[in-house]
């Protein structure tokens, strides 16, 4: 068996107000209609955060291939210093090789 507060309390039963049932069900609606404009302003943030994502794997992508291309650049330009200096090493050791024939002393010899 059931107890309800009226009951406790020794009060009559009274029916439910038809104004409270009016304000709780207004309530409700306004609740209700929040809370879906509050899921869809959830979902537009969602769509704004992937569409960020997508431009962000977009950007670095783009960077990790700029750092591919740039690293081959700089790999061909270091070979093309170390050519140059080997050439270089090659002319000043055929400049000390002249200039020693010239001057009838050997570079060898301290």
């Amino acid at each position: 068996m059931t107890t309800s507060f009226h009951d406790l309390a020794g009060g009559p039963r009274v029916a439910e107000d038809p104004i409270a049932q009016g304000e709780i069900a207004a309530l409700t609606r306004r609740y209700e209609n929040a809370l879906q404009i509050v899921r869809g302003d959830i979902a537009a943030v969602d769509n704004r955060l992937m569409t960020v994502e997508e431009k962000l794997d977009g950007f670095i992508a783009e960077q990790r291939e700029a750092a591919a291309v740039t690293g081959r650049r700089l790999d061909g330009l270091e070979q093309k210093i170390d050519g140059f200096i080997a050439e270089q090493r090659s002319v000043n050791t055929t400049l000390v090789e002249l200039l020693s024939a010239l001057t009838g002393k050997n570079p060898g010899a301290s």
